[in-house]
């Protein structure tokens, strides 16, 4: 038995081309950002969020996690960081930021919107970040010294994309 050319064609959904679409502007923005010179290592605007939390106000976490993660492996593979410890510091951050969405997502609408999301997915990113760091690269608890520092740019940067992220929403039918 042989296998046709039509046996491996995809048929892509409606939802894959979104999909693919807010992937494409995330990775966009990380780009974007990773032109943004950073006075302290380690520590950026996380602008590709906008577009995470803008997918999950509309089409929910499943979207927003293909969108989160596709935008990691296709940076780090347009980066040349695939399988560093760059892209395990990215994917853990972006895992831990999308466990927190999932909980925060069914927290009453009225009181948790973008900004609280965005807050609470730049700490939860942070956080992840250092626990890798602490268990596979420097387990040391020298860097809890650090966590001040990211948690002040996890709040100033979760919050001004978290406005950003509101303020496209509210403009958006």
């Amino acid at each position: 038995m042989t296998a046709s050319t039509t046996d491996f064609i995809l048929h892509p959904s409606a939802e894959d081309h979104q999909v693919a679409r807010m992937a494409a502007v995330a990775l966009g923005l990380t780009v974007l950002e990773s032109a943004i010179p950073s006075p302290i290592p380690g520590v950026k605007p996380g602008l590709a969020n906008i577009v995470t939390l803008i997918v999950l106000a509309r089409y929910g976490w499943r979207m927003a996690t293909w969108v989160s993660l596709l935008r990691v492996v296709a940076g780090s593979l347009l980066f040349g960081s695939l399988l560093t410890p760059g892209f395990f510091l990215s994917l853990a951050g972006a895992l831990c930021s999308l466990v927190l969405l999932a909980a925060a997502s069914r927290l009453p609408a009225r009181w948790f919107g973008p900004v609280s999301h965005s807050v609470l997915a730049a700490f939860a990113h942070i956080a992840g970040q250092m626990a890798l760091v602490f268990v596979w690269l420097i387990p040391h608890a020298g860097i809890l010294y650090l966590l001040p520092l990211f948690a002040a740019a996890a709040l100033l940067f979760g919050t001004v994309n978290g406005l950003i992220a509101a303020h496209y929403l509210a403009q958006q039918p």
